[in-house]
């Protein structure tokens, strides 16, 4: 798959793209990302890609004119190896919010373009006929769409096969079936506090992994009700609750002693 990205801040992505074990995917190329400079499709001597909004008010507008010849490239470009129309991204706060289901959605697509904003905003006009999908990272204000740009493009380059290490490591992971994750431990056995030893849950040194998978499921239950209610409600509606699931989550309901782990 292939993404384009059109940024101001080309540089912010190279550190992202070198380091870390996504970084198999885009040096394999299995998450083709392509960086494409704005400033490169203005027209004047300084390079100028906003000026002040119609209307009045604060901050700068990204300008139509270097945009549309950006994209125009930037779609030139990709008919050589993506034939077709290709999905063009806009980071808003007004988009879908990016969760584990769209990250899995776009893992199996052939790429997108992605428009990273700055300033005020970018005008509309481009917005109107070229953006077909908006994406959030939640409802917050950030100062461009880079940075919800490298957040899809990790959670997408993960998702890839051989990218981690443990094929099985993303099926773990929280809102892989609609759950937070389970807490997480390893060496020592015993960890030596000023407070008092803080031992390993026994479960998971007992070797018996049906047992082992059972608590796991469980914390992943209690922390998901306690944390992310809305998670659970969903799951029920999905299907995704079993007969056991249902069971432990009254026991929690009924006031029946279960001891979470802090996490």
């Amino acid at each position: 798959m292939r993404f384009d990205v059109l940024t101001l801040f080309p540089e912010l992505f190279d550190p992202f793209l070198r380091v870390g074990v996504t970084r198999r995917a885009y040096e394999s190329r299995q998450v083709d990302v392509r960086l494409w400079q704005m400033r490169d499709y203005a027209e004047d001597n300084y390079r100028r890609v906003d000026d002040r909004p119609f209307g009045g008010g604060p901050g700068m507008v990204m300008l139509a004119a270097p945009l549309e010849r950006a994209l125009a490239a930037v779609k030139a470009d990709r008919a050589t190896t993506h034939p077709g129309a290709p999905a063009v991204i806009h980071f808003s706060p007004t988009g879908r919010r990016l969760d584990q289901a769209l990250a899995r959605e776009l893992a199996v697509g052939e790429g997108a373009i992605l428009l990273c904003g700055r300033y005020e905003g970018i005008d509309q006009r481009v917005l109107d006929r070229h953006v077909t999908m908006e994406i959030s990272l939640g409802d917050f204000v950030l100062s461009g769409g880079e940075l919800p740009a490298i957040a899809m493009l990790d959670a997408i380059a993960r998702l890839q096969d051989g990218v981690l290490n443990d094929a099985a490591s993303h099926q773990q992971d929280s809102f892989s079936d609609g759950l937070l994750d389970c807490p997480h431990f390893s060496r020592p056995e015993v960890l030596e506090t000023p407070e008092g030893p803080l031992p390993v849950p026994p479960v998971l040194l007992s070797g018996h992994h049906a047992e082992i998978a059972r608590w796991r499921r469980e914390q992943s239950l209690m922390l998901t009700l306690a944390r992310r209610p809305e998670l659970i409600e969903a799951a029920r509606r999905d299907g995704r609750l079993d007969k056991k699931d249902e069971k432990f989550l009254a026991s929690l309901a009924g006031g029946t002693p279960v001891k979470p782990h802090k996490v």
